[in-house]
């Protein structure tokens, strides 16, 4: 299924992006107006992370995704004329439906990490509040400059666009 290129407004849905430089942490919550099992089922499965974890028009695939405790997931985003972005997730510990964590990086095809660009170690829960479903995302840099070069490559615009196409998806 390809993004949706124009996706609709948020309908008030939480979003806070908080980065705090003091600790090179950055906290994004997000609302979704859906039960937490399908929030957590779109963060954890490729076929649904392929339909919305790119920034539209940017294309997703899975090369690899082992979903467990010390698995990874290695992916490529696409321009749709343009360059290929290739991530490694691998996975720390899972809970789930309630949380998970990781580091994330970028890298090349063959999976050997990128140190030009900065990775993350990501903090994610889920917490069910009636009709929605609270998400939110702590990511620990290794320092203020690799916090500051994320936010530079526009991180916050990123996860906005991404969250609208799941938005949709969650519909």
């Amino acid at each position: 299924m390809a993004p949706l290129l124009n996706p609709p407004i948020m309908n008030n849905l939480l979003f806070d992006f908080i980065p705090n430089k003091g600790n090179n942490t950055l906290t994004i919550k997000r609302e979704f107006l859906a039960d937490r099992a399908k929030v957590w089922d779109h963060y954890t499965k490729s076929e649904l992370l392929e339909q919305w974890f790119a920034s539209p028009p940017m294309h997703m695939r899975t090369k690899l995704m082992n979903f467990r405790e010390g698995g990874r997931w290695h992916y490529a985003m696409s321009e749709p004329n343009g360059p290929v972005y290739w991530g490694l997730t691998q996975y720390k510990t899972i809970r789930p439906k309630e949380e998970l964590s990781f580091s994330d990086a970028f890298c090349d095809e063959e999976g050997k990490i990128n140190t030009d660009i900065p990775s993350a170690d990501w903090t994610i829960t889920f917490t069910e509040e009636g009709e929605k479903t609270l998400v939110q995302s702590v990511l620990t840099f290794k320092s203020l400059a690799d916090l500051e070069q994320i936010l530079e490559m526009g991180m916050e615009d990123g996860m906005k666009s991404t969250y609208a196409t799941l938005d949709n998806l969650l519909v």
